[in-house]
């Protein structure tokens, strides 16, 4: 049992305010096995002070050493690599395959954003087309950057925000998920370690109370927040009246388009990682599998056989694709999604129910539901959990018409042999990211959500932006 009373403030491990915690509850046992403070706003305060406190002298840092910094951070998280792969399975149940490669994977983002400290390094000089003179344009940073993330990828959905923010020359404060602290904490030490100077980053835990309070904070000159899409809104509307720039990676409900070309191997293939990655629980997830109506019964059997015979169980099992849920709260969410399901017509080719194969744990059985209409409640909302929804379609106008029909615009895949006709239809879809015959993004490319899945854009270029705002100083010649 870990027991914390501190938070991350001006570089050090200091005792929280708040005399309440949180319990930290491994999702595969039950078990409570730590408690972090419950941060109120006092911890607000002290956190973005100090991170007040640091900005003048990090913004002044040149972009090439603050990139060195992030290098050494990024050093720091691979020498931990272990520590952060059974934190992130302990205290989210992801199996251990998919954290496994987390701690690397936050490493290389780190890099390659230091990667573009270049586009940092000079002032653009520009004539005035119009008259005499020149301009001078600056990129700043945005100054004290609060941000929120969210419990279902604990390191990686900290990692682009804080990577490009701290290159951008920004000190920021973190409030991650109440669920899943403890892989945070752990970065606080790699960044310790990493010689930031005090202040640059700060920690504090909590739930609503914190983030509140980080939201509304006067010190604050930026949000950025992943999560739920009426959450976000609520962030966006604090923002607004605020007049404060806020970028918001929220919900989706994305389709997976099946043209009748499909290799069928392909799909097989692809069809884990597309729609049900960490057990279901990723924004992204193309839960809407799109197929031609004649090819209805055959493509959900070949989905149902994929989801039915991958691992369910152990997530410290190197064999495990589907682990538990994060919570009772989440299993018992996706449950109703599931009877809600069946009460409305829907028919499960496998699973279907809350599972009965293990003593202990929030486990859901990986489910494919067929004979599903859009209409009905389990293809409209998203439900963040290992659950597949087949609807068919009669022609390709029918199929974008389906997958445009949705208030989520976050992903999407087109599956089909011919590449071009592929790349067509995607062309057709509302959405920010596309994949073709696979689904993974880029971090070189903007990764965004249109419509209701968020505001703004993170990784490349595009996401450090996101941390920078302009100002023009004029010259008469």
């Amino acid at each position: 049992m870990q027991i914390h009373d501190d938070v991350f403030v001006g570089g050090r491990w200091k005792r929280s305010h708040s005399s309440s915690y949180t319990d930290i509850v491994n999702p595969a046992t039950e078990e409570i096995w730590a408690r972090v403070p419950d941060g109120d706003g006092r911890d607000i305060d002290d956190a973005v002070a100090a991170a007040r406190s640091a900005l003048p002298s990090w913004r002044s840092t040149s972009p090439s050493d603050r990139a060195a910094a992030i290098v050494r951070l990024a050093d720091e998280i691979e020498c931990r690599s272990a520590e952060f792969t059974r934190l992130i399975t302990t205290e989210n149940g992801t199996p251990i395959a998919e954290s496994g490669s987390a701690p690397a994977h936050g490493a290389a983002h780190l890099r390659l954003t230091a990667g573009l400290a270049n586009l940092l390094a000079s002032d653009d000089i520009r004539p005035n087309p119009l008259a005499a003179g020149r301009s001078r344009v600056r990129r700043v940073p945005v100054g004290v950057a609060g941000l929120i993330t969210p419990w279902n990828f604990p390191l990686g959905l900290v990692i682009i925000k804080l990577g490009p923010a701290l290159l951008a020359g920004c000190t920021v404060v973190i409030k991650p998920a109440p669920e899943t602290p403890m892989a945070t904490r752990l970065l606080m030490n790699a960044v310790a370690a990493a010689g930031f100077p005090d202040g640059v980053v700060n920690l504090v835990t909590g739930g609503t109370r914190a983030g509140n309070a980080l939201v509304e904070h006067p010190g604050v000159d930026k949000i950025s927040f992943t999560g739920s899409t009426s959450v976000g809104r609520s962030i966006g509307q604090a923002c607004g009246y605020r007049l404060r720039p806020v970028t918001l990676e929220l919900g989706g409900k994305s389709p997976a388009l099946v043209l009748d070309d499909v290799d069928t191997g392909v799909l097989a293939a692809n069809v884990l990682k597309v729609a049900m990655r960490n057990t279901g629980q990723t924004c992204k997830a193309c839960t809407r599998l799109l197929v031609p109506a004649s090819r209805h019964d055959e493509l959900a059997g070949l989905a149902a056989d994929v989801v039915a015979a991958a691992p369910m169980g152990d997530p410290f099992d190197p064999s495990t694709f589907f682990g538990p849920l994060v919570s009772a709260r989440q299993r018992d969410r996706v449950a109703g999604y599931l009877d809600i399901g069946h009460a409305q017509g829907a028919k499960a080719v496998t699973g279907g129910s809350v599972s009965s194969r293990f003593d202990r744990g929030y486990y859901v059985e990986p489910t494919v539901f067929k004979d599903v209409t859009p209409d009905m409640t389990i293809a409209a909302e998203e439900i963040f959990g290992p659950v597949l929804v087949v609807i068919p379609y009669t022609d390709l106008d029918e199929a974008v018409a389906i997958a445009n029909d949705s208030p989520y615009g976050l992903a999407a895949t087109v599956f089909g042999a011919d590449i071009e006709r592929a790349s067509a239809v995607a062309e057709r879809l509302e959405t920010g990211n596309v994949g073709i015959n696979h689904y993974g993004s880029n971090a070189a490319a903007p990764f965004g959500g249109h419509k209701d899945s968020g505001i703004g854009t993170e990784f490349g270029p595009e996401g450090l932006a996101a941390y920078l705002q302009y100002t023009s100083v004029h010259y008469p010649s």
